[in-house]
């Protein structure tokens, strides 16, 4: 699952800005975390995402018997174990963590070891032995591009896969909606209790200890914005919580995308409001689809959505990025958003989001544009 890579062989590995990855510090951060059976637990309980990835590839079989396949990012071996179910002449299972030693336990008790071959290391330093027909993967993190392990995928792709091959999932793409949450209220109650707990210090420390700590509210005040106004949170929302039509601000062909592609996403989508209410924010999603490709497209395509949900929701969830104060709209009213994401400068696999947005009401009255910096993290 290493995604400390730009995917060019000879350079240092880069965060996508420029700067250098210290891949000791990535692997502290983000990969240990996989490397516990409780998270893997986690993602092996999300029904939605476990039948997408079960029914892609046992509804293709043909794709895969016979094949060589290469799961990036094994985990605990189950996407190796069903290719190998399906007839795969041959399995590499790469992963960065210690979870490689459940993976081979995991092999062996389902008797696949003879096909499976489980191999630890990050991707962009893996040798194997031959190139492959198919590339399976579970690469997806919050609003489908946090956590940038789809570097590491396309670092595979361009490496390892044959002419002619397959990637599994075959295609991408992003969402957003506008919405409405009580949410927001919540965060900025708790942002002012926040602050008018900071008052209460400086007041207290200046009295009992002398000490003037009100240089320091500016710098406390804009960590607790970051915290409470401007970082997106998570959440599984019911579907009567979108107020407008859903866009797609991205589209990714897994097969031809470039690292260069993902980097920057910039996007203008359409909405319009459906109904009279507050617009508190915009929710963010993704979907997958398992479609083969054009010479040898799926027998029964598969997608896998994370899109609000009534009853089947996802451990991914939706992104949502409050607005504060919420805005009144009406049914009929269009929106013009501007959109753009960027990885963090100080964590390549965390996301900035930049939201701008034009409303025109029914009536034909242009509303002031709004714009808001987000932080997904």
């Amino acid at each position: 699952m290493d995604s400390t890579s730009n995917g060019v062989a000879g350079e240092l590995p880069t965060n996508g800005n420029g700067v250098t990855v210290d891949k000791g510090v990535d692997f502290a951060n983000y990969f240990c975390t996989y490397g516990f059976l409780y998270h893997q637990k986690e993602m092996l309980c999300d029904k939605v995402r476990m039948d997408a990835y079960y029914n892609a590839i046992f509804e293709n079989k043909e794709h895969f018997h016979g094949k060589a396949v290469l799961d990036v990012g094994t985990g605990s071996g189950i996407l190796a174990i069903w290719s190998a179910q399906a007839g795969a002449r041959k399995v590499y299972a790469v992963e960065a963590t210690k979870m490689t030693e459940h993976a081979r336990e995991l092999v062996k008790a389902n008797n696949f070891q003879d096909v499976i071959e489980v191999i630890e290391g990050s991707m962009e330093d893996v040798i194997l032995p031959e190139k492959v027909d198919i590339i399976i993967s579970e690469w997806m993190g919050y609003f489908l591009l946090r956590e940038s392990m789809f570097d590491s995928v396309i670092f595979a792709r361009d490496r390892w896969l044959k002419p002619g091959g397959m990637m599994y999932p075959s295609h991408a793409r992003m969402w957003m909606a506008p919405m409405r949450s009580g949410l927001g209220d919540q965060k900025m109650d708790d942002y002012e209790v926040a602050m008018n707990d900071w008052h209460n210090f400086v007041d207290e420390t200046k009295t009992y200890y002398g000490v003037d700590m009100s240089v320091l509210t500016k710098p406390f005040d804009a960590e607790q914005k970051k915290y409470y106004l401007q970082t997106s949170l998570w959440n599984n929302l019911h579907p009567q919580q979108v107020i407008g039509t859903p866009a797609i601000v991205k589209e990714i062909d897994c097969l031809t995308a470039s690292v260069h592609d993902i980097i920057d996403v910039r996007s203008n989508f359409s909405s319009s409001i459906t109904e009279r209410t507050r617009l508190c924010g915009f929710a963010g999603w993704f979907d997958v689809h398992f479609r083969g490709n054009k010479d040898n497209p799926a027998r029964r395509e598969v997608e896998l959505t994370t899109a609000p949900s009534l009853d089947n929701g996802t451990h991914w969830g939706q992104q949502v990025f409050l607005l504060h104060p919420a805005v009144r709209v009406d049914e009929g009213d269009d929106m013009i958003v501007s959109f753009s994401m960027n990885r963090s400068k100080e964590n390549h696999r965390l996301m900035e989001v930049e939201l701008g947005c034009e409303m025109r009401q029914l009536s034909g009255k242009q509303l002031p544009r709004f714009a808001r910096k987000f932080y997904i993290e």
